[in-house]
Formats: C-alpha cells, sequence, structure tokens
C-alpha cells in the first residue's frame, strides 16, 4: 500500500546540479585532482598559451607593431610556401626519412623486447637493458660528434676499414646518397633500447600460465612468441604506429642540422630546418609560422585517419 501511495504521488528525487555533481567529485578524489594541477599548469603555460602566436601565420608579423597591430594578409604566406620550388623538394627529403624511420626504426625496438623477454636470465637481462638504454641519454650533439669520428674521411675507423675490406674510400659524410642511412642509423642506435620499455611493459602483463600451457600443448618457442607474445602487444603497437604517423612531417631538428653540410644539402634539407632557416635566420617570422602550422595540421590529419582505419581494422584498436 506504501508503495502504491509512492507512485501516485508522481515525485521524482531531485536530479544533482552540476555543481553539486562536481563538489561531490572533488570531496571524493581531490588529492588525485590536486596532483594534476602541475601538469595542467604545464600544458597551459608552455603548450597552449603559445599558440596565440600561430595567428602571425596569417599576418605580415613586424616585431616593433606587435601581433595585433601587423597587416593581416590571409593565406598568401600559405600560397607562397606551396607554389615555391623548396616545397616539393622538402616535402620528398621529408617523407623520405619519415618512411624510412617507420619501415626500419619503428620496427627495431618491437623486435629488441620480443628478444628480451624471451631471456630468462634475469641478471643478464637488466644487464642489456641498462646497456642499450644509456644512448638515449647522449644527446644529438654527442651521437653526431661519435658519428664524425668513426666516419670522418680522415682516419675515421669505419672509413678505414671499408678501404681494407673493399679498397674503396667513401665519404659518407659529405656523399648525399649516405645521408638517409647514416640518419636512419643514428636513430636507430639512439633510440632502440628506450623504446623497448613500454612493449617490455606491455609484455610484463602476460600470464606465465600462457607460456606454460602452450609448452604442453607442444608449442614450439616461435609459435609462441607468434601466438602469446605478438599478440599481448598489438594494441600497444598500434597506438605507437598512430602517434609515430602523427609526426610524420617532423623528423627532428637537431640531428638533421647537425649532420648537415654544403654537400649533402641537396637530399638533407627537411621541413624543420627550412622552418628554422626561414625564420630565424632571414627573420621571416610569418612565413616560417605557415609552414609549422601546415606541418601541425598534417599531421593532426595523418593521426586521426591512421586511428580511423586501426578502428576499421580492429575495433579494440585506436587512441579515441
Amino acid at each position: 500500500m506504501k508503495a502504491l501511495s509512492l507512485q501516485g504521488t508522481n515525485k521524482q528525487l531531485p536530479k544533482k546540479t552540476f555543481v553539486e555533481t562536481l563538489k561531490q567529485m572533488w570531496l571524493r578524489d581531490k588529492w588525485l585532482y590536486v596532483l594534476l594541477i602541475p601538469g595542467i599548469l604545464y600544458f597551459l603555460v608552455f603548450r597552449y598559451a603559445p599558440m596565440y602566436g600561430i595567428i602571425i601565420a596569417f599576418k605580415n608579423y613586424v616585431p616593433y607593431l606587435g601581433i595585433t597591430e601587423s597587416i593581416w594578409v590571409g593565406f598568401d604566406h600559405f600560397t607562397a610556401f606551396f607554389s615555391s620550388p623548396d616545397f616539393l623538394r622538402l616535402l620528398g627529403n621529408t617523407l623520405w626519412i619519415s618512411f624510412l624511420s617507420i619501415a626500419i626504426a619503428f620496427p627495431a625496438p618491437i623486435f629488441l623486447a620480443v628478444l628480451l623477454n624471451e631471456v630468462r636470465f634475469a641478471l643478464y637481462k637488466k644487464f642489456v637493458q641498462t646497456c642499450i638504454y644509456i644512448p638515449h641519454f647522449l644527446s644529438w650533439t654527442i651521437v653526431v660528434g661519435l658519428t664524425h669520428l668513426l666516419f670522418s674521411i680522415n682516419g675515421g675507423v669505419i672509413v678505414e676499414m671499408v678501404e681494407t675490406i673493399f679498397g674503396m674510400r667513401i665519404n659518407f659524410l659529405a656523399e648525399p646518397e649516405w645521408f638517409r642511412p647514416m640518419i636512419i642509423l643514428q636513430g636507430v642506435w639512439k633510440g632502440t633500447g628506450w623504446g623497448t620499455i613500454i612493449f617490455l611493459a606491455a609484455l610484463a602483463n602476460v600470464s606465465p600460465e600462457q607460456y606454460e600451457a602452450a609448452i604442453v600443448d607442444g608449442a614450439g618457442r616461435f609459435r609462441r612468441v607468434w601466438h602469446i607474445t605478438l599478440p599481448a602487444i598489438r594494441g600497444t603497437v598500434v597506438i605507437m604506429l598512430i602517434l609515430t604517423m602523427g609526426n610524420v612531417l617532423s623528423t627532428g631538428f637537431d640531428q638533421i642540422f647537425l649532420m648537415t653540410n654544403s654537400l649533402n644539402r641537396s637530399v638533407a634539407d627537411v621541413f624543420d630546418t627550412y622552418v628554422y632557416n626561414v625564420g630565424i635566420t632571414r627573420g621571416s617570422y610569418s612565413y616560417s609560422t605557415a609552414v609549422g602550422l601546415f606541418k601541425s595540421v598534417v599531421g593532426i590529419i595523418l593521426i586521426l585517419t591512421t586511428d580511423f582505419i586501426a578502428k576499421k581494422v580492429d575495433k579494440e584498436s585506436g587512441l579515441f
């Protein structure tokens, strides 16, 4: 009878307002939100606030006039960039380095992580991990310096070895056809060890019972890797690939700039070095900002496209 009388009143419990919901969430997880504050401040100050400067890509920016007083020119800088003879050369050089990096440098940490996962002697495994992590902490200046010591035409160890074995003296640092292989090899040496951390963390979640069951069923080591190890890191591989695709037009400034010289410049000029040369050296701030904005827009499009394709292939993959 009481239930019927309540139904007859047609009264509903009052819904919580947005402010009340926020208050409840704050009281429940307030210390988690406090821990978020430094990260939020970092992104606001160093990531979002500088985005206001993007507006100069659509203006003829003059420093003493400031951003607001500079003349609005619309898409003139983009039109000039796309119609310039440098555009296709820069695009070709950038894409070559990026796709070679994706084809060679991207799978390297995956392959190395799978190999390390098969090592059962814990002390040896930790020693190898420590050794391969070290190059990541070296700056590109040191890496390029070591490269010059090894590949210098005057007394370089590698050059002397090649001349002794093959009878040829190759100037690896100056000949344009060797520039891209050198860049990729440097990237593999410096970043492969550090890149294994994410994949090893994903493999740590695999239950040892799966490997034991596979051994009982007669699966060899290759079968265990193919049917257990690789599927365990498939989602991580897809996410890393999506993020990598967003940097297709960003090959990195430090490494390319330090490896560039007057003899290999025809294949070494990429968008990152072009922005520096045009924006800082020549003072064309608006034009270089337009180039940088073009890179960013293409990166976002590639991320969203790769994520869309990944979800079509596997609904559990993707970022969004």
